[in-house]
């Protein structure tokens, strides 16, 4: 006499009643490996021939793409779109540019906080015929570009806020997986020459979102919000399609439980040192960056003293500049990176040449100086991006077990600087009343960040 009960998918016991002491030891044995955590998943790996290699080459050019078009939107929508359409609502209805943006900035990144870790840690569960992170990747795109085609629209800073928020969540809900695939899909040995194109994709793709974004300001700005909605939905789209992720059905998982569930956000710095130092270094580097590429649009017409016009036209041209030189310095970087199997002193030099960077404007207030920064910092954001990358997915706890869950952690270190800079370059220009301070503030963090990767031991 034989009968099934069944406790979870992943789960049931098989009874034979003249046996059944024999099989409980025997399920008793097996139970471990029932609740053990699940490997990440796995594909072919990049040394592969043949099909194995173009497959690896069409994943490679989906996921740069994929990163390049959304990191084109954010900064033409953060950099260039917000920016003006915010000066537009407060030269009509009267109130401060500089203080609404910081404002807008501030409550968008309260919301977005949490959402890439809590994406990731959700796509590490899902189970279905279109693999983890695809779901995601595409409903996340879908529903940002419709909420980014909303904003178009709006007149007031309420409605600009509602939909920049709508969009803005959904967009990292879909980017948070975005970053876990290179862990997923990328052995180790060759995450350098991955990292590097898709760094060199998303510094690119930052580019000509600021590109474009400063060329169709001064046309159509209601146009470039539907150009990037539509195209971001249709590029997640087709980068899923032409590089399918493997069924997840199969796949086994832990039992659910709530309180593990969000405790697992939480990567103990003494328990993961590496991970901890990996995550500092990129939080004040980005505290940095940011703060210079949020008020770049202002920069220009408040310290540099070009006119509306202008500004949108000369922020195009640096944008120009720092395309060619970070490309060039992704690619070459990552290349020597694999070939040399280092990781940490190209991220620190690379640091070194960002803070570089600011002097010039610093102590040169004119256009040109602006065009030196904009290369300078295009030689050294397209090694930083290239090569902070695959350092990150080498410092993952568990040897990324959880990758979507940690990367998603790590890009807190990337959201919580967009929450903060805003409002602290707005502080420091009411205390100062100069950008200077805001450029002496931005070259400190960045040195610091180098500083802060230097103890960092699991990597070389």
């Amino acid at each position: 006499m034989r009968f099934t009960v069944t406790l979870s998918p992943e789960l049931f016991f098989d009874f034979d009643i003249r046996a059944i002491r024999k099989i409980t030891r025997r399920e008793e044995s097996n139970m471990s490996d029932k609740f053990a955590p699940s490997p990440p998943q796995t594909y072919d790996p990049v040394a592969g021939e043949g099909s194995s290699k173009k497959r690896y080459v069409r994943f490679l050019i989906s996921l740069s793409t994929n990163f390049m078009f959304l990191l084109a939107l954010y900064n033409a929508v953060i950099s260039v779109f917000l920016p003006n359409q915010v000066q537009q609502i407060t030269e009509a209805s009267g109130g401060d540019k500089v203080a609404v943006l910081a404002v807008i900035m501030t409550v968008v990144s309260i919301f977005t906080f949490f959402d890439q870790p809590l994406a990731g840690a959700l796509s590490d569960r899902t189970r279905s015929r279109f693999g983890r992170r695809t779901p995601w990747i595409v409903g996340g795109t879908f529903i940002g570009g419709v909420a980014l085609a909303m904003v178009a629209h709006q007149t007031t800073i309420i409605g600009l806020t509602l939909f920049w928020v709508i969009a803005a969540v959904a967009l990292n809900m879909a980017q948070g997986p975005l970053s876990a695939s290179l862990p997923d899909r990328v052995e180790e040995r060759r995450r350098g020459v991955a990292s590097g194109f898709i760094g060199a994709a998303q510094t690119g793709g930052g580019t000509l979102g600021i590109i474009f974004g400063g060329w169709i300001a001064n046309r159509d700005l209601a146009a470039g919000f539907y150009f990037f909605a539509v195209g971001i939905f249709v590029v997640s789209l087709a980068s899923c399609l032409f590089n399918r992720e493997q069924s997840s059905e199969g796949m086994p998982r832990e039992p659910f439980c709530w309180k593990t569930f969000f405790t697992q956000f939480w990567v103990s710095p003494t328990k993961y040192p590496d991970f901890g130092w990996a995550f500092a270094g990129r939080f004040v580097m980005f505290l940095g960056y940011q703060l210079i590429v949020n008020y770049q649009l202002y920069i220009l017409r408040d310290y540099i003293n070009l006119s509306k016009s202008d500004s949108n036209v000369i922020i195009g041209v640096m944008a120009s500049i720092q395309l060619v030189m970070l490309i060039i310095s992704a690619v070459v970087s990552g290349y020597l990176s694999d070939k040399l199997q280092l990781r940490k002193p190209f991220v620190i030099i690379s640091s070194i040449i960002m803070a570089s960077a600011y002097l010039f404007p610093l102590f040169m207030q004119n256009e040109i100086s602006m065009l030196i920064m904009a290369g300078v910092i295009g030689l050294g954001y397209g090694c930083y991006m290239s090569i902070d990358m695959a350092l990150m997915t080498q410092v993952l706890p568990e040897k990324g077990a959880n990758a979507g869950k940690d990367m998603g952690v790590l890009n807190i270190a990337n959201k919580c600087p967009q929450m903060i800079v805003t409002p602290l370059g707005a502080f420091i220009l009411s205390v100062t009343t100069s950008y200077s301070a805001v450029f002496i503030f931005a070259i400190a963090m960045v040195v610091l960040s180098a500083c802060l990767i230097v103890p960092i031991k699991s990597v070389k």
